[in-house]
């Protein structure tokens, strides 16, 4: 992160949204909504005394997962590029109450603006590289996990934040009472596998979830339980660091874990099946680590209707081909990056966006872009202007001309046809799939079929 900050070809806008984008391949026009801060990024140093000074603390829900809290004013985490904090307007109390400017006080620059206003950018750009990542599944909508209900009951990447140095305990493994744990459960697959949830693995909850038993023992000695469906330790050397944990003395149960109770005196106990022992198991344990799955960001839909995307029956983005176009898109110049495809661990997802990157590259050095001659063409005499065929195309590939007739862009025409079964006057064409085309061919079908029926006929007959 450091060296993109640093790189004179790289500009970040952080705190910014996509609103807008229109165009095609080597000639995309992005609108760029960059939100009001309430800093000046000119005049912040980063020193952070206005964090230091800000009264009002928060629950953080974003980074910090709900492990930890921040101030009103705040950088997301302590490596963000821009170090440039925000001030969470919804939380200020400046803002609601029209008190404090205790961080404008503070400031030694004076880079607070409380007056700061969104800005909209127009950047021209030849390619998109879409790297939107995942986000996490809400373990409350399977109820008999028992999630919201005690403190003790928490997600995976709500332990990443128990268990870092900058989160809320510096690295302590903690109960929510301040106790380390003496029994620990970890369930797999909540919501991945589950015909109630995702039907999808996503991939990579089996090794953090090892990660996370090895953790607990070394770091407060606790049994770990240890409930799984299958063992999918599929990268290099995860087999060998999955054997690793086995010796360090976790209890692995084979068997998805089916239930967490909240008992009276605040304990929990876990049932589930062992399937090696063919029986049901329980035992009584101080802290529950649930292995929630990844799903699509809340908005996927959004960001496939601005950048053309298709999305897969289980809502990740569509390739245009799983083998041979793996990181490319149905729109041409838009390419995919990272779990925004679909579950990835860390060395797929580098080694997915550095073929995105390359591709990009490849495009640029072309010089030239070519496209398919399958595309849709208008006749526009018989074109009547209704614009059915502009609400249909799923590219954003039609447009009304200067007479109000549609006019197809050929470098936006994926060839798709579904302006061609649209259009009720029958103004529009595919290239190389004309009606006269389709029934030559199925003529020449039927006379060859016709002909190795006689060629068989004679054969028997002799």
């Amino acid at each position: 992160m450091m060296d993109a900050g640093r790189h004179p070809n790289i500009t970040l806008l952080t705190y910014s949204e996509v609103e807008e984008i229109s165009g095609y391949v080597g000639n995309f026009a992005v609108r760029i909504r960059q939100r009001a801060r309430s800093v000046n990024a000119d005049l912040c140093t980063g020193c952070g005394l206005c964090q230091e000074k800000c009264p009002k603390k928060v629950l953080d829900t974003a980074f910090g997962a709900g492990m930890g809290q921040r101030k009103a004013i705040y950088t997301p985490f302590s490596q963000a590029i821009p170090n440039i904090p925000v001030i969470d307007r919804e939380n200020c109390t400046f803002f609601t109450r029209g008190k404090c400017k205790l961080c404008e006080k503070t400031c030694p620059t004076g880079a607070i603006d409380y007056e700061q206003q969104d800005k909209l950018l127009d950047v021209a750009v030849g390619a998109i590289v879409v790297a939107t990542g995942f986000a996490m599944w809400d373990p409350t909508l399977l109820p008999q996990y028992s999630y919201g209900l005690s403190p003790n009951i928490i997600t995976g990447l709500q332990f990443e934040r128990l268990s870092s140095a900058t989160g809320a305990t510096g690295g302590e493994i903690v109960t929510a009472d301040g106790e380390k744990p003496k029994r620990v459960a970890i369930l797999h697959c909540i919501g991945s596998r589950d015909h109630h949830a995702h039907e999808y693995c996503s991939r990579f909850c089996c090794m953090y979830s090892l990660k996370h038993a090895h953790q607990v023992h070394d770091k407060t000695g606790a049994e770990v339980y240890d409930f799984y469906m299958d063992m999918r330790a599929f990268g290099k050397a995860y087999e060998e660091f999955y054997e690793r944990v086995q010796e360090e003395g976790i209890t692995f149960v084979r068997g998805r874990g089916a239930e967490v109770e909240v008992l009276a005196d605040g304990k929990l106990r876990v049932k589930g099946e062992d399937a090696d022992l063919g029986r049901l198991v329980a035992v009584d344990v101080d802290l529950v680590i649930l292995a929630s799955a990844v799903e699509p960001q809340p908005d996927a839909s959004r960001v496939a209707f601005l950048c053309g995307l298709g999305r897969t029956p289980d809502g990740w983005f569509a390739e245009a081909h799983p083998k041979l176009q793996p990181v490319g898109t149905a729109t041409a110049g838009v390419f995919l990056a990272g779990c925004c495809q679909g579950p990835r661990d860390v060395p797929d997802t580098v080694a997915h966006a550095g073929a995105a990157a390359l591709e990009v590259v490849r495009l640029f050095n072309q010089g030239e872009v070519t496209i398919s001659p399958t595309v849709a063409v208008v006749d526009a005499a018989q074109c009547v202007g209704c614009g059915e065929c502009i609400l249909t195309c799923p590219y954003g590939a039609i447009a009304r001309n200067a007479d109000g007739k549609a006019e197809v862009n050929a470098a936006l025409c994926m060839g798709c046809g579904t302006c061609v079964a649209t259009c009720p006057s029958g103004a529009i064409t595919a290239l190389h799939f004309t009606d006269q085309e389709i029934v030559a061919q199925i003529d020449g079908l039927l006379q060859e079929f016709a002909t190795v029926q006689d060629t068989h006929y004679a054969i028997r007959n002799t």
